[in-house]
């Protein structure tokens, strides 16, 4: 894979994902498969998760994509001990996650992998973050205004809470919101796709 010309396709719904993406200065495009099975085996370990179903998602993809084509996958989980906080099912959901987090550092993990015919790069990073603990009134407040069911762990750092409830962070802070860009940045480079 040297120096060839791909068409990058971001295979994520998340304005997130798409805002990091972006970032690095790159053309590409968004392609959304809807029901793509993440489930995975309750005997993998909870820190290979996310790149379990990373890889689930790059292989539904990987049927119909173009030689052209570089397609991006994501997954990322929120870990507490060895409990996945995914994303929450309602406001008592959200409610029980931002408890479990406060007072305590969890880890952040994003499986990714890049996927380009005959090729395939595949990776995790994880994020340590420590949150203060959180009264019953912040907690509530941050859901009330920010809504956070479709984000894992029911929260997002670059959010309200992250502003007033992170005291440490140990790794890439953009892998927290969702993406770690640095990572894929090196990605593409080592194969000369930039």
């Amino acid at each position: 894979m040297n120096n060839k010309s791909y068409k990058i396709i971001l295979a994520s719904n998340s304005p997130r994902r798409k805002e990091l993406l972006a970032g690095l200065g790159l053309p590409f495009e968004v392609r959304v498969l809807n029901g793509i099975d993440e489930s995975f085996p309750s005997s993998l370990p909870v820190s290979d998760v996310a790149l379990y179903i990373a890889g689930k998602k790059a292989d539904a993809y990987r049927v119909n994509m173009s030689s052209d084509e570089l397609i991006i996958t994501a997954d990322t989980i929120v870990i507490v001990g060895d409990e996945i906080l995914g994303k929450p099912h309602d406001e008592a959901d959200a409610v029980r996650m931002l408890r479990e987090i406060s007072g305590r550092t969890h880890q952040v993990t994003t499986g990714v992998c890049l996927v380009a015919e005959g090729w395939e790069r595949r990776f995790s990073v994880t994020t340590d973050v420590t949150f203060k603990t959180l009264s019953d009134e912040e907690i509530h407040y941050y859901i009330d205004h920010y809504h956070p069911y479709d984000k894992a762990g029911a929260y997002g750092i670059q959010e309200w809470i992250g502003y007033i409830g992170v005291t440490g962070l140990n790794g890439s802070y953009y892998n927290v919101m969702g993406l770690p860009v640095q990572r894929i940045y090196e990605a593409l480079h080592e194969i000369n796709v930039l």
